[in-house]
């Protein structure tokens, strides 16, 4: 069986598991999650530990994605995601309209992106933005659509970045 998939998911507490009709919901102070349980693979919950199993070896190969998944629901749940953006570039700037993105980025208009629904999206100063939300496949998803307006450009940098995120810079032509 995967590695993965024989590691223990520890619960953190106020986190419970639920299975009904194929469906496995982790429920949590941040919020409700839930996956379909493929077939072939077994979850037993005994007092905040989950352990997944699998009937036939046909089925290994969805026991370890199986159990990234509920360990990173359960993890969401009771604290939550979180990426930050950064902008980089001379007027480029950022802030909330009720729960809508405006961000100048250098074009000719404003770019307005709406809040999905369970992300939270804030902006600390005009050049940070924090995504936060429960569920991290969610949260990744929408920073990189904030991203995609204008990701960052190899020579000088300007555009939308993680925080952290190297850029690698190109030597400009000389003449």
């Amino acid at each position: 069986m995967s590695r993965v998939a024989k590691k223990l998911i520890k619960l953190p507490q106020g986190v419970e598991l639920k299975e009904t009709d194929g469906v496995l919901s982790v429920k949590g102070p941040k919020g409700n999650l839930s996956i379909a349980k493929p077939a072939g693979v077994n979850v037993a919950n005994d007092n905040g530990e989950v352990q997944l199993s699998v009937a036939d070896n046909d089925d290994m190969k969805m026991a370890g994605t199986l159990r990234a998944i509920l360990a990173n629901m359960a993890t969401g749940v009771s604290e939550g995601f979180t990426r930050k953006l950064e902008l980089v570039g001379v007027g480029y700037r950022a802030a909330m309209q009720g729960k809508d993105l405006n961000l100048s980025l250098g074009f000719s208009h404003p770019v307005l992106f709406p809040s999905p629904e369970g992300i939270t999206i804030a902006t600390p100063t005009q050049t940070e933005i924090v995504v936060t939300g429960a569920d991290k496949q969610q949260v990744g998803e929408v920073a990189a659509k904030i991203r995609g307006f204008r990701p960052p450009e190899p020579y000088k940098g300007k555009g939308v970045k993680y925080a952290g995120e190297n850029i690698i810079r190109k030597e400009a032509k000389k003449a």
